[in-house]
């Protein structure tokens, strides 16, 4: 290419050397292409495909941002120095974890353990048995639990003398079954109706309080299916806005919290409580192929009435997420 970049006279860029304008594109390109991505959570949009799939891991794209601004500066780019540092510091920016984190004033009434689970077509099932086994929470979210996956946990926890007398799920082949299970004593819920994969949803007796209980997996944002994500999103951000009691909405969101989409739900009060555990930033997907350079898109999201303790992100052998567990302890209104 001859046209000379930004910051470059024509007389200054001819005297450039072919491998040199090579490098100096390079490091624009490789700002240019973080800079659209940035500009989008800048606009607080989630923008149409790659921009959503990308989004998802905004923070390990300081590495192209650090490289393009390296080159800028061995070649001594004024405009792509100073380009450089606002995108790495824009990111850097935007690494601060997003939402509340106020404490709950109200005397702690119950504590209780939650986990949640994808397990990739039921794969994991297995696993998760096992980790359930040995973690012992009040409360399993299931997602992706096909038909096997739904029977082995019945087998494994169901029946009025199991860990979990109670459940309620949406059967379903695939990725569409998923299932909630309690300790805790369940009335029926409507859930989300109309969602490409199953969501059910309860309403948990907790020591004498109500808690709604929610499960989220809605599509992920693939090819042609943006559109759907997004509605399904919006469909958890109006669940979680209407409800007025003590709420857990958890599972497979599909969503980090640098999406627009999914700021929206924790807009409306409810809480992340890995970042209020202090894992806001740590990978639940993909386990396998990129664990350290992944996004949290697991999450366990609670109304105001409950603190966090502590989160631990677990590793499933069969399943590509890692199972989210955090302690809860649910507080008396105010």
């Amino acid at each position: 290419m001859d046209t000379a970049p930004a910051g470059w006279s024509a007389p200054e860029w001819e005297s450039v050397t072919p491998r040199r304008r090579g490098r100096l594109w390079f490091a624009g390109s490789l700002l240019a292409a973080v800079s659209v991505i940035l500009g989008f959570r800048v606009g607080d949009s989630d923008g149409i495909t790659p921009v959503p799939q990308l989004l998802a891991f905004l923070p390990w794209l300081l590495a192209p941002a650090g490289l393009g601004l390296a080159i800028s500066a061995l070649a001594l780019w004024r405009t792509g120095m100073v380009w450089g540092m606002a995108v790495v510091f824009g990111l850097i920016w935007y690494m601060d974890p997003y939402g509340k984190i106020s404490e709950p004033t109200g005397a702690a009434v119950a504590e209780l353990r939650v986990m949640t689970s994808n397990v990739q077509f039921g794969r994991a099932t297995d696993a998760l048995i096992a980790a359930v086994e040995r973690e012992k929470p009040a409360i399993v979210f299931v997602e992706e639990c096909e038909y096997a996956c739904s029977r082995a946990l019945e087998d494994a926890f169901g029946g009025s003398d199991g860990a979990f007398p109670y459940r309620e799920a949406v059967e379903g082949a695939g990725s569409d079954g998923s299932v909630i299970l309690s300790r805790f004593p369940l009335k029926g819920a409507d859930g989300l109706p109309g969602t490409t994969m199953g969501m059910p949803g309860a309403v948990a007796d907790v020591r004498g309080h109500d808690v709604r209980l929610q499960l989220a997996h809605p599509m992920p944002p693939l090819l042609g299916q943006v559109g759907v994500w997004r509605r399904e999103l919006g469909e958890l951000r109006d669940y979680a806005a209407a409800s007025k009691e003590p709420t857990i909405l958890a599972g497979d969101f599909n969503a980090s919290q640098d999406h627009a989409a999914f700021r929206r739900i924790l807009d409306t009060g409810l809480r992340d409580s890995s970042r209020l555990a202090g894992e806001s930033r740590t990978p639940s997907w993909p386990s396998r192929t990129a664990p350290a350079l992944g996004a949290q898109i697991d999450h366990v999201l609670v109304s105001a009435d409950f603190s966090a303790n502590k989160a631990t992100f677990l590793d499933l052998s069969g399943s590509d997420h890692r199972a989210l567990v955090v302690d809860l302890t649910l507080h008396q209104r105010g």
